[in-house]
């Protein structure tokens, strides 16, 4: 990835397929992909014997919920998953897109206030980033003016190679003490 030190293998390093990616598609990728981050990894750390790693501060149990408020986490996942089918399928529309777009927001404000009340946990790790891959790949979505391969807009139902036959990359920046990606 751009991030120093950081390594993406599997699905979230899919791209030898494009936009055409299918299923069956995920186990060379999977597997082409672990061989490049173990061979880049593995070169990194040969060559730099003492890796630097951040301090990880100390876990605050101050302000923690009550078990009883856990099936938040149920709930937000399964509303993910259903907004991202229903919403952000393989057949899309811009409409239907600032639907997911708008509950996204809310839910990654939610789930971000839960995740610092609470410990550190699997699932509570998991739904963070569920939630931030869903809102990439529904911010990537709104952005792109076009149908290609398996994804559909119909309110762009053609290819269009001359502004979009290219890679969608999306940066983390800061403006006027905000941080927003573009």
């Amino acid at each position: 990835t751009n991030v120093p030190g950081l390594f993406a293998a599997g699905e979230c390093a899919a791209g030898m397929h494009g936009a055409n990616r299918l299923a069956s598609n995920s186990l060379l990728e999977a597997v082409a992909f672990e061989n490049f981050a173990s061979e880049a990894s593995r070169k990194k750390f040969e060559s730099n014997q003492d890796p630097e790693f951040p301090r990880i501060p100390e876990w605050s149990t101050k302000g923690v919920f009550d078990q009883k408020e856990w099936v938040i986490i149920s709930h937000a996942r399964q509303e993910i998953q259903s907004f991202m089918w229903n919403l952000v399928g393989i057949v899309r529309s811009n409409s239907r897109l600032e639907m997911a777009k708008a509950r996204i927001d809310i839910l990654l404000k939610e789930i971000t206030e839960f995740y610092h009340k609470n410990p550190v946990t699997y699932e509570v790790i998991e739904l963070r980033n569920i939630s931030q891959v869903a809102e990439l790949v529904i911010r990537s979505a709104l952005l792109r003016k076009e149908s290609r391969g398996l994804h559909y807009n119909q309110d762009y139902p053609k290819k269009d190679d001359l502004n979009w036959k290219r890679d969608t990359v999306l940066s983390e920046v800061e403006s006027e003490g905000q941080k927003e990606l573009i």
